[in-house]
């Protein structure tokens, strides 16, 4: 997931992220001129081997630019009186939904709005154990959590259920992108992804 107060080169900034491993990218609408950056990242998507989708998407006119941008999946930073229009607007553009959620109430208003994915925001809040206590009720939902993962526990996030992780500022610094400094970004997220094979802690 990529915040910075600004971001010059979208295209660089994918290539690193890939090249490190992370082939899916989440631009979110805190990013000043978001679709045009979208619609970039998305045109050159055959070129970076990256998959494209937006994030904080608050409302369905939101929703409705990042697809008609190219965005592949969509992102809620919760669930609000829209959500449903959400699912609507990107299913019907074959995009994918991860609603967030964080209380069992809203990850079942989630999936009964029909989401692909749920998000799990914000997950430091309760760490890995809370995921695995999530599981037992929900077990047929993916779940993907969200805020404060990084390289010391995204393997743990794993290991309690979570069918993805995401990785933020641990991996892409604001400064660094406002910098362009694609080097380290992709070094954080070679990083990343190694530690995503690391064994995990047990969280039963």
């Amino acid at each position: 997931m990529v915040r910075a107060p600004h971001v010059d080169d979208v295209v660089a900034l994918v290539t690193a992220l890939a090249t490190g491993g992370i082939r899916v990218v989440e631009l979110t609408f805190t990013i000043p001129r978001l679709p045009e950056l979208l619609h970039t990242a998305s045109e050159k998507a055959s070129q970076t081997g990256a998959i494209i989708g937006a994030g904080t998407v608050r409302g369905a006119a939101q929703a409705r630019e990042a697809v008609a941008a190219g965005a592949r999946f969509v992102v809620t930073p919760g669930m609000a009186d829209e959500a449903a229009d959400v699912v609507h607007v990107a299913h019907a553009s074959g995009a994918a939904v991860i609603l967030g959620a964080f209380s069992p109430s809203e990850v079942m208003a989630a999936t009964e709005l029909g989401a692909d994915m749920v998000k799990i925001f914000p997950a430091r809040a309760h760490g890995p154990k809370y995921l695995s206590d999530l599981r037992g009720p929900f077990p047929e939902v993916s779940f993907v959590p969200s805020g404060g993962i990084d390289n010391g526990n995204a393997a743990d996030y794993l290991a309690a259920g979570a069918a993805a992780v995401t990785a933020g500022t641990s991996v892409v610094a604001p400064p660094d992108v406002v910098n362009g400094d694609w080097a380290k970004i992709t070094d954080r997220a070679t990083a990343f992804c190694d530690a995503l094979r690391r064994s995990p802690e047990k969280t039963e």
